[in-house]
């Protein structure tokens, strides 16, 4: 079974998320590929795997700029995705009350859209409590990829 986190971010901080969950969980799963976003579409969810959304939010509740094109693909090139089993991590700050995390929760509404199955509930990091999310991500990624596989396995 492969996991392949798609990565959306600005400061690089998804980026180190994305790899600490590669390190942390390569025991769990066969492959972990970890990918940027840019110039992706949504034939980047063709690929029999379990997918990871790994997104920070950015401005006003926006994806980042590199998984701008993906976001749009699947708005403006949609077809049923039934098959794609996926979760998310969102990234944000909290102290904007309004956008908090959106940038994940924009790829989950989209995907859901699609028939995509999410696995387990978004997981949101909350920069300003000054936590280290790539710790908290991994801890959180082991116990979703264990529920993941089990759900991808049972799957028709």
């Amino acid at each position: 079974m492969k996991l392949k986190i798609l990565v959306g971010t600005v400061t690089g901080t998804a980026t180190q998320v994305a790899q600490a969950i590669q390190l942390d969980c390569a025991d769990l799963v066969d492959e972990i590929e970890v990918g940027l976003m840019d110039a992706l579409d949504i034939g980047a969810f063709d690929e029999d795997a379990i997918y990871l959304i790994c997104s920070s939010t950015y401005g006003s509740g926006d994806v980042p700029d590199n998984a701008a094109a993906l976001l749009d693909s699947l708005g403006s090139q949609p077809r049923y995705l039934g098959q794609v089993r996926y979760g998310v991590i969102s990234l944000g700050d909290r102290t904007y009350l309004h956008t908090f995390a959106d940038g994940g929760r924009k790829f989950d509404e989209r995907l859901q859209d699609l028939g995509a199955r999410r696995i387990g509930e978004v997981w949101c990091h909350d920069a300003s409590e000054g936590t280290v999310p790539e710790e908290l991500a991994a801890a959180w990624c082991r116990q979703w990829l264990a529920e993941a596989v089990r759900a991808a396995l049972a799957a028709p």
